[in-house]
């Protein structure tokens, strides 16, 4: 069996996979949030840490929820540019 570069098992062909669970969590914050947080990963992970330590199960999936808040604020950002 060959594997080429565009092979379902090479990482370079797929594309950010996130959870349920993690985008659940994220959308409800940014539904409730929304001026909290910013474009700023390292901002919006400090503010994870303190305002919500009580649902942070752990740091990684502290770090994804606060990756995928910042991906979607600056899509929003974005778009209100156009």
């Amino acid at each position: 069996l060959i594997f080429s570069k565009y092979s379902l098992f090479s990482g370079d062909s797929m594309g950010k996979i996130r959870t349920r669970m993690i985008k659940r969590i994220a959308f409800r914050l940014l539904e409730l949030y929304p001026d909290q947080f910013t474009t700023d990963f390292e901002k919006n992970k400090k503010i994870l840490e303190e305002k919500f330590s009580s649902i942070m199960y752990s740091k990684k999936i502290r770090n994804k929820i606060a990756g995928y808040i910042t991906s979607r604020v600056s899509i929003k950002e974005q778009s209100k540019e156009f």
